[in-house]
């Protein structure tokens, strides 16, 4: 057994003070108890402790463009033309390099606060489009990044079929993506029996047809493992829905959605539709920097906090890689369409803003990540994060607003250490 011992955690939605925190043989914190002395042989924590997010949705190759894509040469730019710069470095990169970029990708989301990465993953074949020898040489690139970088992994192979609603088959820039519901199905148990955690998704319902869902849900049956889908992200895609199926697409899929569903970003969603993710017990995924970078649009996050939605993060496209910013354009965007200020605080419940979201955003964490349980509770992955007490804009903040001022002024790296499955495996001070 590991026991390490901290001045404050934050348990149960508040902070609480000298806390045990004791880790057994498997990796898993086996007791949390606050209000207890430093024993002699537990480990001192140089800071506060917070339970880390799961970051929920990542295309880790996009970050070999993360910074790239921001010139506009001529005509308009929006998420449709920066989709074809993207396939122009999918269409490139092998799986050496993405190993690479992904080892760098899965430490700095570490530092960022994540210790658990959910990776989207569509890119499966070589530039010709043509299977590798092992079809899934680019899966296995991810998973050798995320044990270099220390980070865990969730690794979802993508069902990607068509190029449109109504459109079968795929662009030519679109060839290394080509899965039906079977190789999707495949590549997950090989993944699982490879030791990989691993789900399933669908890439959106343009990319996958009535036919494909069905196929691939059939395959799936009960078992108990996340599905996730990029969904309502485009008005021209809720559109283009709506002109194919008479319904917008969270209305098409509920009749498929459980708790076992996450929507990533789910951004143009009508009332009946929030409703009906809510019945459903599914979650949202939200990527706010991606969100903003593309010109997507804001989802209605109010009415999803109010409805009891379960929430993650995503770092999706990489152009920004710590929560701390992502709750920040969360709550900013928020108040730049109300004009007014702490929007998502809730008085009667939690009035910290930013304690509001963090704590929302555990909410769907080990569904999205298909694991049983997450964050400082008795039974889960024994992960940590260490504030630094020195991080610029903390300085002589009381504790009691210290997530507030983590989130909203601070700059510059933030924790000290970041520990997973009970030892620390990233130390900044």
């Amino acid at each position: 057994m590991t026991s390490l011992w901290t001045e404050a955690a934050w348990l149960g939605g508040r902070w609480q003070a000298n806390v045990l925190l004791e880790v057994d043989g498997a990796g898993r914190w086996s007791r949390i108890q606050s209000g207890q002395a430093c024993p002699p042989h537990a480990r001192r924590l140089k800071g506060a402790v917070l339970p880390p997010l799961v970051n929920a949705h990542s295309h880790a190759f996009q970050r070999a463009m993360a910074g790239l894509a921001e010139r506009r040469e001529q005509g308009q730019d929006d998420f449709w033309s920066w989709r074809d710069a993207m396939y122009g470095v999918a269409l490139r990169i092998t799986p050496d390099e993405l190993r690479r970029v992904a080892t760098r990708l899965y430490r700095e989301l570490l530092a960022g606060g994540y210790t658990q990465v959910v990776e989207f993953h569509y890119l499966q074949h070589r530039e010709d489009g043509q299977a590798y020898e092992d079809e899934l040489a680019m899966a296995w690139a991810l998973a050798d990044a995320a044990r270099e970088a220390g980070v865990r992994l969730t690794l979802l192979p993508v069902l990607y079929a068509h190029q449109g609603f109504g459109t079968p088959g795929l662009r030519t820039d679109q060839r290394r993506f080509k899965t039906d519901a079977d190789w999707v199905w495949r590549a997950c148990e090989q993944l699982r029996a490879g030791g990989v955690n691993a789900g399933v998704a669908l890439h959106s319902l343009r990319a996958a047809h009535p036919g494909d869902v069905d196929h691939l849900l059939r395959l799936v049956g009960d078992t108990d493992l996340p599905i996730h889908i990029h969904v309502a992200e485009q008005t021209a895609e809720v559109e283009a829905c709506v002109r194919q199926h008479g319904q917008r697409p969270v209305q098409w899929l509920a009749p498929h959605l459980d708790a076992r569903w996450q929507l990533v970003h789910a951004t143009h969603l009508a009332p009946d539709e929030v409703e009906a993710i809510a019945r459903s017990g599914a979650g949202v995924v939200l990527c706010p920097g991606t969100e903003a970078n593309l010109g997507d649009g804001l989802p209605p996050l109010r009415e999803c906090l109010n409805a009891g939605i379960p929430l993650t993060l995503g770092s999706d496209s990489q152009v920004t890689r710590e929560w701390r910013e992502e709750l920040r354009w969360l709550e900013y965007t928020q108040r730049l369409l109300a004009r007014q200020r702490n929007v998502c605080a809730e008085p009667a419940m939690q009035p910290s803003t930013a304690a509001r979201l963090f704590d929302a955003m555990h909410t769907g964490a080990a569904r999205a990540a298909g694991l049983p349980v997450w964050g400082l509770k008795v039974g889960a992955r024994a992960d940590w994060l260490v504030i630094d007490p020195a991080t610029e804009g903390l300085e002589d903040v009381p504790l009691a607003q210290q997530l507030d001022a983590l989130v909203f002024a601070s700059r510059g790296p933030c924790f000290a250490e970041v520990g997973v499955a009970g030892q620390p495996v990233l130390a900044l001070r």
